[in-house]
């Protein structure tokens, strides 16, 4: 993969993260945590999809790997409602 493949991964994995991070309402972290939980919800979201026998709604080939992401999203919301549940509000 090249760097420009994998700048362009960052970049969807992302804005995957950040919708995921938006409809959960979890306002903590940046840039990086969101392309962190972007990639945590690809993993949650296909390892879910291929249990249950889904099929892949939208996949993103960058650099000759499939980026998930409808499945990165409903993982990473996922993901998120669980840290979100974890940490608590603080006030």
């Amino acid at each position: 993969m090249s760097l420009f493949g994998f700048l362009i991964l960052l970049l969807i994995a992302g804005i995957c993260g950040s919708i995921a991070q938006t409809l959960v309402g979890f306002s903590r972290g940046g840039c990086f945590l969101s392309i962190i939980t972007g990639f945590i919800g690809a993993l949650i979201g296909t390892l879910l999809a291929k249990k249950f026998a889904l099929p892949d709604f939208f996949v993103v080939e960058i650099g000759g790997r499939n980026f998930p992401i409808i499945w990165s999203i409903i993982g990473a919301v996922i993901f998120t409602a669980v840290l979100n549940a974890l940490s608590g509000k603080k006030n």
